[in-house]
């Protein structure tokens, strides 16, 4: 599209996670007139910690925010997989991406933090709660719970798994339950039973139960996250320390202590859930981003990743179509088969002795096992 065009483009982003702010951060550096509107009335995100991958801190410096990012973030050089006790089964470098080999080791508050921290004063509304968006070809019209309305140019649904966009324009379906519950806490290193002892995460996995440790060296914390197999589908289910320890038996004994050692107030307890491939992402008017568009299980640790990727994906697209119709199109032909594989692996019920399975494409072409 022409800079001009760009310029009197009007762009509402519904949800001020992860995909909506990366949206409205590489959409304004077009020029367009961007505004977020997200329900809650503080933004605040819960436990654990996430891997940004060389190719997602390369749209940061592209973006001119990576000095925002590196400063609450530290840099990884590779991540293993263990047996639940310990025995080496993988260990790989980061897969590059150009010149950036590293992954930045971050906690989800801080990374959102710092990329709503990045957006201009004013261009972040909170307290609307989407009700309903109605596409009108052109434009689209979004009304809020409290009766307020707004019409854009351009409507970017980034509200997340349980998307009020994707629902009322482009798929009914609900989420999905994966039959896993994943249980996450950050504690401090000293409470780790010398378990970490540099900036590479670890992932030990046996009979349904994968553990993960997360370094958070900025922070003198690491992120402990136990995923586990459960039938119970509630969202937010009640769990005890018992049920935790039950699903660590088996597991080197210093993480069945840090299990042991947990404060359940500090537990961030959830069921796991994806959504169904969404076959089209847009409209004329209205376009998917993040788990809005495909919403997929965090083994792959892909998530952020990807919405942070769809983000600089649709800011591109733009740039280079004819058309705001032509970008739409380029940017789901572009994203979307990447995001159904994504989708697809992540689903896999994997054990230590499926990995080289559930990777394709992560390793380094030179993959030196250790």
């Amino acid at each position: 599209m022409q800079s001009s065009d760009l310029k009197n483009l009007k762009i509402a982003v519904v949800g001020a996670g992860y995909g909506g702010a990366a949206a409205a951060k590489a959409l304004s550096l077009l020029g367009a007139d961007v505004n977020v509107y997200e329900q809650a009335n503080q933004i605040r995100e819960v436990g654990a910690g996430i891997g940004l991958r060389p190719a997602t801190i390369n749209r940061f410096r592209q973006w001119g925010i990576f000095d925002a990012i590196a400063k609450v973030s530290s840099p990884s050089e590779y991540f293993e997989i263990l047996t639940a006790t310990g025995a080496p089964i993988m260990k790989e470098a980061w897969p590059a991406a150009g010149d950036q080999t590293h992954t930045h080791l971050i906690h989800r508050g801080d990374f959102i933090d710092a990329l709503l921290g990045v957006l201009p004063e004013g261009m972040v509304h909170l307290g609307h709660k989407l009700q309903t968006v109605e596409d009108k070809g052109d434009s689209s019209v979004l009304t809020f719970a409290d009766g307020r309305t707004v019409e854009a140019d351009l409507v970017v649904g980034a509200d997340g798994i349980k998307s009020v966009v994707r629902r009322q324009l482009f798929s009914d379906k609900n989420p999905v339950f994966s039959g896993e519950h994943a249980y996450r806490a950050v504690i401090p290193v000293d409470d780790a039973h010398g378990m970490v002892v540099d900036d590479n995460l670890r992932m030990y996995i046996g009979k349904g139960t994968k553990i993960y440790l997360l370094p958070l060296r900025h922070r003198g914390q690491v992120s402990f996250d136990i995923t586990a197999l459960c039938p119970d589908g509630t969202w937010t289910p009640q769990v005890t320390k018992d049920d935790l320890l039950k699903t660590v038996e088996g597991f080197d004994d210093r993480l069945v202590d840090i299990t042991r050692d947990l404060d359940m107030g500090t537990v961030n307890i959830r069921a796991v859930y994806d959504i169904d491939p969404v076959d089209t992402w847009h409209s004329d008017s209205v376009v998917l981003v993040g788990d809005a568009a495909h919403s997929m299980l965090h083994h792959q640790g892909q998530g952020a990743n990807s919405a942070i990727e769809d983000a600089g994906a649709l800011a591109d697209a733009l740039r280079r179509a004819a058309s705001l119709k032509e970008g739409l199109a380029l940017y789901q032909a572009t994203r979307k088969p990447v995001t159904d594989e994504l989708q697809a692996i992540s689903r896999q019920g994997w054990t230590e002795d499926g990995i080289d399975d559930v990777f394709p494409g992560q390793k380094p072409a030179a993959a030196g096992q250790e």
